[in-house]
């Protein structure tokens, strides 16, 4: 019987970054060997500085086709767009 491994998310933090961005999946049997799988694949010029990897099946989104229905809402709150707030320059990363 021939199981094929799950399938993992994997996403990287780069060296100047201060987010982890999604670059790709992979199939591996374990947590493990998917970071280093994903180490070995997507970090090759040591562009990395953090991997996490997520099973795919635990991954729950929403369909573009929802786009409406679901952030719709959002316009009629203004207060939730820093627009119209004074960041002071010494606030880094903003």
């Amino acid at each position: 019987m021939s199981r094929q491994w799950p399938l993992w998310e994997i996403f990287i933090r780069s060296q100047n970054g201060l987010n982890h961005r999604h670059v790709g999946s992979l199939h591996a049997p374990d947590a493990e060997t998917a970071i280093n799988n994903a180490r070995d694949v997507y970090t090759r010029r040591k562009e990395g500085v953090s991997i996490w990897v997520v099973p795919s099946k635990e991954i729950t989104a929403s369909a573009p086709s929802e786009k409406g229905p679901l952030f719709d809402p959002a316009e009629d709150k203004v207060y939730r767009h820093p627009t119209f707030y004074d960041i002071p320059d010494d606030v880094g990363h903003m």
